[in-house]
């Protein structure tokens, strides 16, 4: 019998290996039940699921305000320089500009009188 018991110590390393293994597969039957537990447990994995969801949203939100925003500047630089093209067309040749404005005036005028006679 070179089993457990020999008288030459060859049963205390066998013993010991097989602790040494018993160990390692109770550690490894740990990990694959916290997995199984983990898998098992839908209202913890829903939970997940919609806090990255969120996340997400999160994510895309900033990157669209983000964008909008620049589309803003563009846009308000876009006007400031139409506005500046325009205060200096009107400068140089103020006289159109002031015949548009003669001439809403005396529309007006026109309309007012017009309104008055149908009373």
């Amino acid at each position: 019998m070179t089993g457990t018991t020999g008288s030459n110590g060859n049963g205390t390393g066998d013993t010991e290996a097989l602790r040494e293994e018993i160990r390692r597969t109770r550690v490894e039957l740990g990990e694959t039940m916290e997995l199984l537990a983990s898998k098992a447990d839908v209202k913890a994995r829903l939970k997940d699921s919609a806090e990255q969801a969120k996340e997400r949203v999160r994510e895309q939100a900033a990157l669209t305000v983000a964008r909008v925003r620049g589309q803003a500047a563009q846009s308000v630089d876009h006007a400031r320089a139409q506005a500046y093209d325009t205060s200096v067309a009107v400068r140089r040749d103020p006289v159109p500009w002031a015949t548009i404005a003669a001439g809403a005036v005396a529309a007006v005028v026109v309309l007012l009188i017009v309104r008055g006679r149908r009373r």
